[in-house]
């Protein structure tokens, strides 16, 4: 990866606004991108953020683009890979900001052209906004950067992640396959998500508004969301959140046992766990 690539962006919403502006900041003067919506073009050229984009008649800046970033809904990926993948020149390497790997990752690396690479990673980094007028809301330097590489990628391929990971400032990289990504966001990510979306969808849990605390405020902050993103997302990763909602409904069940069981040793057994898992979590943050 060097200052002469030529980019270009496929979605100028958050996380590729957020790209954008990144790889821009990062001195790569050819930051090209195509979305639908004319006024992210407009708005992404009038920053700074591209030198230049369309939402139509795009076919030349996809033959030139030598890296590609893909920041669509799976379903769209594999849509426009379909129809728009055999424009892409022998040498390109692609890669998404996909929030699922599994199935995605393969039917779009077969589908691509041969010489075509696509490297798949996944920013840990958002916002409960959209949009690329938010893009500089997203801070990646605390955030963690996932590539999930299969048989089919080089080590050309990694390497071009692990540049693209540093070039946009992320504090870690971590390479991990496709299913273990999916498991691990199947807690970490989609668990929490389902989590504030069930305590904010409670009857009447907006007249608790002039009442609560940090503590509820910083759980459901993430229950203001993109419903057509994370529909898809949980129904692609449907089998792995099945499973983490059991075994957090299992855990839950087990806290509800304690009381009323009346077990108050059993209850602080469960918060002393609790606190040793987060102090680990913690220190561990703080190491790297």
């Amino acid at each position: 990866m060097n200052k002469n690539d030529r980019f270009l962006i496929v979605g100028l919403g958050l996380l590729g606004g957020s790209y954008a502006r990144g790889l821009t900041r990062a001195g790569f003067g050819e930051v090209y991108a195509i979305d639908t919506n004319p006024e992210a073009i407009r708005f992404a050229r009038d920053k700074g953020y591209i030198a230049d984009g369309a939402t139509e008649n795009f076919e030349e800046l996809v033959r030139m683009a030598d890296r590609v970033i893909f920041a669509l809904y799976p379903t769209a990926l594999e849509g426009w890979v379909a129809r728009y993948g055999a424009l892409l020149r022998p040498g390109c390497i692609c890669t998404d900001v996909s929030g699922v790997k599994a199935g995605l990752v393969e039917t779009v690396q077969a589908t691509l052209p041969e010489g075509v690479e696509f490297i798949a990673s996944h920013p840990m980094a958002g916002k409960e906004v959209s949009g690329v007028e938010n893009a500089h809301l997203v801070d990646f330097s605390p955030a963690n950067f996932l590539i999930t590489p299969t048989e089919r990628n080089t080590p050309e391929g990694v390497e071009f992640a692990r540049q693209l990971g540093r070039a946009l400032g992320f504090a870690h990289i971590r390479v991990l396959s496709c299913a273990e990504h999916d498991r691990m966001i199947g807690y970490v990510s989609q668990l929490t998500h389902a989590i504030a979306v069930s305590l904010m969808c409670a009857p009447g849990a907006e007249r608790f508004a002039e009442y609560t605390g940090d503590s509820f405020r910083d759980l459901t902050r993430i229950a203001r969301i993109n419903e057509t993103m994370w529909a898809e997302l949980f129904l692609w990763n449907r089998e792995n959140l099945i499973d983490e909602i059991d075994g957090f409904t299992a855990r839950l069940q087990a806290l509800k046992s304690y009381l009323q069981q009346g077990d108050r040793a059993a209850l602080e057994e469960m918060f002393r766990q609790s606190t040793r898992a987060r102090a680990a979590f913690d220190k561990k943050e703080k190491e790297e």
